[in-house]
């Protein structure tokens, strides 16, 4: 409790201290505290007055959907924006607008252009607006600051002109030189397409008759290449065998004219052609069982019958004519052959019979020919099927990179459409530049605050160093300080009338200064709030 009461005391004692210190030294902290708030109130006053104009660009989505229009310009809208800006704010934009609206016409004089141009680009900021979730810019603000509110807007206007222009120029360019890309690499496509085409096409016309797709038909050439030799050799071997029967049919017919006839006047060659008649009767049987009348082997027996049996007829005539006349002499070949005699006639067919063989021989030897190509041409067939799948894998990938390049092109030329006819994504301003009514800077309410600080800080300096450099005793405290003893009583001071009067005077005055000064502060604070 003891303790409690001495902390009571000492509280009570330091609060009446310091209300002693600031009656004491009123004048040495209310005129510090006026002339401090003084001081910067005026300067924020002095100071040039900045007015800022702003404006809202909303980033308006394309109007045709993605689905049916897959846009060819970069989606990365914030490095868009910054490329923009970049280009906005180079030298030559901002020297155009400044000598345009004769801007900084109070710096010009002794500013150099790039410093002009430095300026103006501190007076311009550019605020980025993202979504709710923060991942999507959906529109950002422009604004400039200027002595003269008038020129902050017009100053804006053009910047916000310039965003919105500058966008749908560097859009329009993207797309269009996306698809200038596009049409060279698939120029460049179609060129290796129609090489590889080439390429293809003069491999089959080099091997032609080997390719995979050509097999089945030069396995049914080949089969009738063999059919047609099969029939071939058939064929030569029927006309040797026509040879051999006309070769002994010239020395049967010769050998009966030198003959001795028999009993009954016929010749003795007679019975060797009834034998050959016979034996060609009875293959043209046996042919007949199996092949119709028009196979070529039936039908030439038939030919073969036919010729022995006037052949026969003919050497009877002969033969009874000599015995019953004798014949005069004819005329006679150079070999001593009568043209129409049988032999003659003989002769005449074997000699065509020998040209048939040889006809057949030739025919032969091409037949087989072209059977040896046509086996090279199997045999090479797997060879030439790897070769060309080698080639139509290359050609194939072209022809995929070439659709793939034409699909789009197509899509990035209707892209293109769609941003010169300015249906993509595009700027759009929401609020207009605004007319500042008020200063953006100085804030001369904040600056009034902060010379009130200011104020009351030198104030508490002042008081407190005028306190320290007093060197007289004030209390009881004070002088048991300064000496290590008890006081026994104190004499209290005799005040008069006149004292009183004095003191209720200098009282007066203090708090009529402090009143002024506080009044004095709070007008400034009204006047800054209402013309700030």
């Amino acid at each position: 409790m003891l303790e409690e009461s001495e902390e009571r005391n000492s509280e009570t004692f330091n609060i009446r201290q310091y209300w002693a210190i600031i009656r004491r030294r009123h004048w040495f902290f209310l005129i510090p505290l006026f002339l401090g708030w003084l001081a910067v109130w005026g300067a924020s006053w002095i100071m040039p007055s900045v007015y800022r104009s702003g404006t809202l660009i909303l980033v308006e989505q394309p109007t045709v959907p993605q689905q049916y229009v897959t846009p060819n310009v970069s989606d990365n809208l914030q490095d868009r924006l910054q490329s923009i800006t970049q280009q906005i704010l180079s030298r030559t934009r901002l020297l155009h607008i400044i000598q345009q609206l004769n801007l900084y016409s109070a710096e010009s004089q002794r500013s150099n252009p790039d410093q002009l141009v430095e300026r103006m680009q501190k007076d311009i900021e550019i605020e980025l607006v993202r979504s709710t979730t923060g991942e999507q810019l959906t529109s950002f603000k422009v604004y400039y600051s200027a002595h003269d509110p008038n020129v902050a807007q017009q100053v804006t206007r053009q910047l916000t002109d310039l965003f919105i222009s500058e966008n749908l120029e560097v859009r329009q360019q993207q797309s269009q030189e996306t698809t200038k890309f596009l049409e060279s690499q698939l120029e460049e496509a179609r060129k290796t397409l129609a090489d590889q085409e080439q390429k293809v096409r003069d491999f089959k016309d080099q091997h032609l008759g080997e390719l995979p797709g050509q097999l089945q038909g030069n396995l049914q050439i080949l089969g009738g290449l063999q059919s047609q030799l099969q029939s071939e050799d058939d064929a030569l071997f029927s006309a040797k065998q026509q040879n051999s029967y006309l070769q002994s049919l010239i020395q049967q017919y010769r050998s009966s004219q030198r003959s001795t006839k028999g009993g009954d006047g016929t010749p003795m060659g007679l019975p060797a052609i009834d034998d050959k008649l016979e034996k060609l009767r009875a293959q043209l049987s046996d042919l007949e069982s199996h092949y119709t009348d028009r196979h070529p082997d039936v039908r030439k027996l038939k030919e073969q019958i036919a010729e022995t049996e006037k052949m026969k007829e003919q050497l009877e005539a002969n033969l009874k004519a000599d015995a019953a006349h004798p014949q005069p002499d004819v005329p006679a070949t150079p070999g001593g052959t009568d043209l129409t005699s049988p032999v003659a006639q003989l002769q005449n067919q074997l000699e065509a019979n020998k040209i048939e063989i040889a006809n057949r021989e030739r025919a032969i030897a091409e037949l087989k020919t072209k059977i040896g190509a046509g086996q090279a041409h199997l045999n090479q067939e797997p060879v030439r099927e790897q070769e060309l799948s080698e080639l139509t894998r290359g050609y194939e990938q072209s022809q995929a990179n070439y659709d793939d390049l034409l699909k789009k092109k197509n899509e990035s030329e209707l892209a293109t459409s769609m941003e010169l006819r300015q249906q993509g994504e595009h700027f759009q301003i929401l609020d207009p530049p605004s007319l500042p009514t008020t200063p953006y800077s100085p804030n001369r309410l904040k600056l009034c605050g902060i010379g009130l600080f200011a104020g009351l800080v030198l104030g508490a300096v002042f008081t407190g160093a005028a306190e320290l450099t007093d060197d007289r005793l004030y209390s009881e405290k004070d002088l048991k300080e300064l000496i290590n003893a008890d006081v026994i009583s104190e004499i209290p001071n005799i005040i008069t009338a006149d004292d009183e009067k004095n003191r209720r005077r200098i009282l007066r005055i203090e708090w009529t200064s402090a009143a002024l000064v506080f009044a004095l502060i709070a007008a400034g604070y009204a006047f800054s709030y209402f013309r700030g």
